[in-house]
């Protein structure tokens, strides 16, 4: 009895404090009192009341997606539309929840903005073209290898229409970079529904050896690229090893290089790295289990494991509220450093892994 008596007594305190703090509000920006605080402060004023809601709406928008269980949200797939897990189904379902991870994220899909404060927003951009890199390079295998079963074989349609929707321009306003990347999805999701039909055999996705071959020597390409675009923040003079092995060089060039990360890249670097490694996470998790024959027999999937937890110390949270750029062995942190420290490691592993294959 008590606690019902006390109830509307607090919520009468509330509402009277809301409603002393709005004619607080009201009174700071009536025009009377905004005429005596002056012009320079009047426009201070206003000026900041316009920027706080961008400043809080842009760091709800930074907020990176979480990890989430691949197979988990596989399995709630099925069960909503009734189907089997089959081969293929976690990795094509990962797939598509990244892709639409793009799109569904708090704030959307920011590449393309033009309206405040997206436009001011550099770091999740930059993770969204990181994420989207891994959407386009694993459509590319899944079409071209991991759905064929010879080179001289007929490509999946909806694969086929899939990866070019996937490479559409990322920036793109009046072409809705949105519209294309959803109607990627939508064919990826078409291919997702032959392959679980058990009355439909036009979709494959073989899980042969060679074919998760193709995939992890892009991945290393790309994680070595990031390794090194990371490792440059502070600035090094390195051997030129480009054309290392190449006898029949066309161009010559010189011995050394100075390479360096431009100040003002630097964030859009580790972003993108972040972003790559939050989405290689999933899709490493799904060949796991859709790969397990091959990786048993190689006796690797401890190796895979390891390659996923190097990953994984990618996405601990920065508590910084800017990406540091301390030298090597500096005073104060260098996070590109310490980024490129785990992507080395797990590029390292993936290449054993693919040697071991």
């Amino acid at each position: 009895m008590t606690n019902e008596s006390t109830q509307p007594k607090i919520v009468g305190k509330l509402l009277e404090l809301l409603k002393k703090l709005w004619l607080q509000l009201v009174a700071l920006y009536h025009p009377d009192n905004l005429k005596k605080q002056g012009t320079k402060r009047s426009v201070i004023l206003i000026t900041l009341t316009i920027l706080f809601p961008f400043i809080l709406i842009g760091w709800w928008w930074s907020t990176e997606p979480n990890l989430f269980d691949v197979q988990a949200i596989a399995q709630r797939q099925a069960t909503q539309h009734n189907e089997q897990i089959v081969t293929g189904y976690i990795t094509t379902y990962t797939l598509i929840t990244i892709a639409n991870t793009l799109l569904d994220k708090s704030g959307g899909y920011l590449s393309n903005d033009i309206i405040p404060p997206s436009i001011f927003m550099d770091d999740m951009p930059n993770w969204e073209f990181g994420v989207l890199q891994q959407v386009r390079e694993f459509t590319k295998v899944l079409r071209n290898d991991i759905s064929r079963s010879k080179t001289q074989s007929l490509e999946d349609p909806d694969l086929a229409k899939a990866e070019p929707k996937f490479n559409a321009d990322n920036q793109s306003w009046f072409w809705s970079s949105e519209t294309q990347y959803q109607e990627g999805i939508e064919f990826l999701t078409r291919y997702l529904r032959r392959l679980a039909d058990p009355q439909n055999n036009t979709a494959q996705f073989l899980t042969r050896t060679d074919n998760l071959r193709d995939w992890l020597e892009v991945v290393v390409k790309r994680l070595g690229g990031l390794s090194q675009q990371l490792s440059a923040s502070v600035g090094q003079l390195r051997m030129n090893t480009d054309l290392a092995g190449d006898i029949n060089q066309a161009t010559s060039s010189s011995a050394e290089l100075q390479v360096k990360t431009p100040w003002s890249e630097i964030d859009d670097v580790f972003y993108q790295a972040r972003g790559t490694c939050w989405a290689l996470i999933h899709l490493l998790q799904a060949i796991e289990i859709d790969f397990k024959n091959v990786l048993e027999k190689r006796n690797a999937i401890v190796m895979l494991q390891q390659i996923i937890r190097e990953l994984e110390m990618t996405q601990k949270a920065v508590w910084s509220p800017m990406i540091l750029n301390n030298s090597g062995f500096g005073l104060f942190a260098n996070h590109s450093l310490v980024l490129s420290s785990y992507i080395s490691r797990a590029n390292i592993g993936i290449i054993e892994l693919y040697n071991l294959l």
